[in-house]
C-alpha cells in the first residue's frame, strides 16, 4: 500500500506521518529511492541536487508539491543549505529528518597518485558539507524540537578498498563524525549512518578483482529499495533507541 502526505488516514498510520525530511543528492539513484520511501511512509520531503531538470522530474515522480519540493544548488554551498531549510519549513512546517546522501569521488586510483586538489574536494563534499548541513538543520528546527539524522556513507569506510582508497578514507571519517555527532546531539537528536556498497562513477573503472575486495559477494543483489528501507527505519520512532550506529548493507565479515 502506498501512503501519501495528505491522504485519508489509514490504519495503521505510516511511520513518518506528518514528518518532514530533507534528502540531499536526491535527483536520482539512492537519494531518490530514499525520498520515495519516506513519502510512502507519510513524510513530506525537500529534495536537493544540482541538476534542475532531474530534480523537478523527481518531484513529479513523488506526486508533486503536496509530497515534495525541490531546491537546486551545490551540496557544499552554505547559502543553498540555508535556502533548503527555509523552503522545507515553508512547505511543510518542520524539519524532522535530515538525510545526508552525499558522495563524490574525483580521486579514484592509487594513493600514490592522489591529486591533492581532488582530495580536498572529496573531503569537502563527503565530510565537511555533512557537518554544515547538520549545523543548518540544527539552527532551523532540530536543535529545539529534536529529530533524526541519517548519513549515507560506504562500506569502503569499514575495510580496505583498493582503487577507491581515498573515498574509503572519507567514508571512515563520516562514520566517525556520525558517532561524534550522536554523542554531541543526544538525547533529542539521533544520528546514524547507512553504509551500502560503493556505487560511484569512478568505482566502475576499478579493476573487477579489486571491486570484489571492497564489495560483498552479495552486493550485486543490493538495490536502492533495500537501502531506503533501512533509512526509513532509522528515521522513524521505531529506532528511538538507536543512535551512533553504522548499518552496513551486505557486509561480509572476514
Amino acid at each position: 500500500m502506498e501512503y501519501r502526505r495528505g491522504c485519508a488516514k489509514a490504519s495503521p498510520l505510516p511511520r513518518l506521518a506528518g514528518k518532514t525530511a530533507i534528502v540531499t543528492g536526491a535527483a536520482g539513484g539512492i537519494g531518490l529511492a530514499i525520498a520515495k520511501r519516506l513519502v510512502a511512509e507519510g513524510a513530506g520531503v525537500c529534495l536537493t541536487a544540482r541538476d534542475p531538470n532531474l530534480l523537478h522530474a523527481a518531484v513529479d515522480e513523488l506526486g508533486g508539491r503536496d509530497n515534495a519540493v525541490a531546491v537546486v544548488g551545490d551540496i557544499d554551498d552554505v547559502t543553498h543549505q540555508i535556502e533548503t531549510m527555509h523552503r522545507a519549513m515553508e512547505a511543510f512546517g518542520s524539519i524532522d529528518v535530515l538525510v545526508n546522501n552525499i558522495g563524490a569521488n574525483p580521486a579514484a586510483g592509487s594513493l600514490l597518485e592522489l591529486d591533492y586538489k581532488s582530495a580536498g574536494k572529496v573531503i569537502e563534499s563527503n565530510c565537511i558539507s555533512a557537518i554544515s548541513w547538520v549545523q543548518q538543520a540544527h539552527k532551523a528546527w532540530l536543535g529545539e524540537h529534536g529529530g533524526s539524522i541519517v548519513n549515507i556513507t560506504s562500506i569502503a569506510g569499514l575495510k580496505p578498498a583498493p582503487g577507491i582508497a581515498f573515498e574509503g578514507a572519507t567514508a571512515a571519517m563520516l562514520i566517525h563524525l556520525t558517532r561524534e555527532l550522536a554523542v554531541e546531539l543526544s538525547p533529542h537528536i539521533r544520528v546514524n549512518a547507512v553504509a551500502p556498497p560503493t556505487v560511484c562513477p569512478g568505482f566502475a573503472t576499478v579493476d573487477p578483482s579489486r571491486r570484489a575486495m571492497q564489495n560483498s559477494l552479495l552486493s550485486a543483489k543490493c538495490n536502492t529499495e533495500e537501502i531506503s528501507g533501512v533509512v526509513a527505519f532509522l528515521a522513524s520512532s521505531e529506532a528511538a533507541w538507536l543512535s551512533g550506529q553504522i548499518i552496513a548493507i551486505q557486509e561480509v565479515l572476514r
